[in-house]
């Protein structure tokens, strides 16, 4: 039976002389109380050196994780075959036997053994002495402490934690010391807190001025500006505070040091925290800005846990309370965390602060991943983004072309219209459409074809009224002659004139009609002639109303004239007659 030992110089293979000893796990240890009694138990049988501490550190982060290193693979290849080989590592164990096939032993005894041999290991490998194996120990350890840590003096992002941390504990203190000075020197001098809104120009004032008394004889043009220094000085001649001794100033002047040596701090602390942060996270930086990129890696824990975050979880970090109350509550969840502090949100107007969070949410990943993970990485590809997510803002906010285009990017879309093209020809499957103007709907006045037509038609019916008429009073004129003609005392010979002259009658009466339809006939010939002339000569259609009318007028005047004239000559016949 083979035992390997790791040791920070390399790996030794010691080979079980008496087996039997293994069997009493309780009493082994006295065994390798002295050398000599060390060398009967167990033997060195080989051993492989490291070349240097990169290849010492490489194979003991595999053992870590349970993997065997290369050279290991091939010194057990060389001195362990068909035997059995005890280790202190049961995971280590399985991955020797899958890939050697090198029967693999974990149990009590074996570590049993393993201590034993730990406490002899100088005297069971000649040339390794303790004076040397202590320095192996501890650089390895060592660099071992620095590889778990992931720590990179390139990429100090532990500094950058502490850095944000203490700026927001001093921002804490030097609003609490501020309060504390203006609730103080109120009661003085009450006026001067809505004077001077400033905290730190309130600090430097009242450790100028000290008592109020002394502000008309002072000279605050380097704190203030003139005209604050106008109002200062009026009011602290009227003012309604109290009188405090100088004791109570010398207090309050400290104070006003304390709050102006924080300040003085936090600008340095700031500064620095800004280099830091141009040198780790430049795309970061560029994106978010310092202090939102530092509260971000603070909440994170590193750079590269951050890394590891999606834009969605990048989006929502530091909101984690809403988040988990509004899942349980089956509200709405939260659009943004720390994140909201950026000044691309701050720049969009309400209704666009989701969006634009979640585009930068979004942005932030790829850019705290290329900082984390990239090589010597500068800031164009985060100036690249934070100038698309303005273009977005700006799209958002309609000062460019965007969706009155037909696109968001500003462009239109034209579609190709191919729908009713045949595949392999030219020609379209349908024919053309042509326009068809009947179905256009005509609104407001009205053409003057259409004027014309109906005023024809008014023309015609009139016509056919006056006709109608005419045969009512022809009627009215027989119905008088029979009457008349059927007397008792008239003569045969009479009655046989009174026939024909009503035939003679009847024939004038055909001829009148005749001559009114030849005359009516003319009338409307002419109508259309003058209809003709008008038309060309653009008349309005109500001048064209009053001349037709006209015209209709004298034909009846016209017509009139003539029915009195028969009925002259019917009078004159019958007086005759009589």
């Amino acid at each position: 039976m083979l035992v390997l030992f790791e040791t920070p110089a390399g790996f030794a293979l010691f080979k079980v002389i008496d087996e039997g000893k293994l069997s009493q796990v309780e009493d082994l240890w006295k065994e390798f109380t002295t050398a000599d009694s060390a060398r009967k138990v167990v033997k060195l049988k080989a051993f492989d050196k490291f070349e240097n501490t990169s290849e010492a550190l490489a194979a003991t982060t595999l053992l870590i994780d349970g993997k065997p290193s290369k050279g290991l693979r091939k010194f057990l290849k060389a001195h362990c075959t068909g035997s059995t080989l005890g280790v202190a590592d049961s995971k280590l164990g399985n991955a020797i036997k899958e890939k050697l096939q090198i029967e693999c032993v974990h149990n009590n005894s074996v570590m049993e053994l393993m201590r034993g041999v730990r406490s002899q290991l100088t005297e069971l490998i000649s040339g390794l002495g303790a004076q040397d194996l202590a320095p192996m120990s501890l650089g390895l350890s060592h660099s071992l402490s620095r590889y778990k840590l992931k720590f990179s003096p390139d990429k100090v992002d532990t500094m950058i934690i502490q850095a944000i941390g203490l700026l927001d504990d001093l921002d804490k203190e030097l609003n609490t010391y501020a309060m504390r000075v203006r609730e103080w020197y109120g009661w003085h001098f009450p006026e001067l807190a809505k004077i001077v809104q400033d905290n730190i120009l309130y600090a430097k004032t009242v450790k100028f001025m000290m008592n109020r008394v002394n502000a008309a004889k002072l000279d605050f043009s380097e704190i203030l500006d003139e005209e604050v220094e106008t109002a200062l000085k009026e009011a602290a001649m009227i003012s309604m505070g109290t009188e405090v001794s100088d004791l109570d100033l010398i207090n309050i002047s400290e104070l006003c040091d304390q709050v102006l040596s924080l300040a003085e701090y936090r600008a340095q602390l700031y500064d620095y925290l800004k280099s830091r942060m141009n040198t780790i996270a430049p795309n970061l930086t560029a994106l978010v800005g310092e202090l939102v990129g530092a509260r971000l890696i603070a909440h994170g824990g590193s750079l590269i846990n951050l890394a590891k975050q999606p834009g969605s979880t990048v989006q929502i970090l530091g909101a984690e309370k809403a988040l988990f109350r509004a899942l349980k509550t089956k509200h709405a969840t939260p659009k943004y965390g720390l994140i909201y502090h950026a000044s691309l949100i701050g720049q969009a107007a309400p209704k666009h602060k989701g969006k634009i969070s979640r585009s930068l949410a979004a942005k932030t990943a790829l850019a705290i991943r290329y900082d984390a993970l990239g090589d010597n990485p500068d800031n164009t590809m985060g100036l690249e983004n934070r100038a698309k997510l303005e273009a977005r803002l700006r799209n958002l906010e309609g000062k460019e072309l965007g969706k009155s285009a037909g696109s968001a990017k500003g462009k239109p879309q034209i579609e190709v219209y191919d729908k009713d093209r045949k595949k392999g020809a030219g020609a379209l499957i349908t024919p053309a459409k042509t326009y068809n103007p009947a179905a256009d709907a005509i609104l407001g006045k009205k053409d003057d074809n259409l004027m014309v037509i109906e005023k024809d038609v008014h023309v015609v019916e009139e016509t056919k009224k006056a006709k109608k008429e005419k045969k009512k009073k022809k009627d009215a004129v027989l119905e008088d002659s029979v009457a008349n003609g059927e007397d008792e005392n008239v003569e045969p010979e009479v009655e046989i004139k009174s026939k024909k002259e009503k035939k003679k009658k009847k024939q004038q009466v055909e001829n009148g009609d005749k001559e009114a339809d030849d005359e009516e006939t003319t009338k409307k010939e002419k109508k259309k002639k003058k209809k003709q002339a008008e038309d060309e000569e653009a008349v309005e259609a109500g001048e064209k109303d009053k001349k037709k009318k006209r015209k209709h007028a004298d034909a009846s005047e016209e017509a009139e004239p003539v029915s009195e004239k028969k009925e002259k000559k019917k009078k004159k016949k019958k007086s005759s007659e009589d």
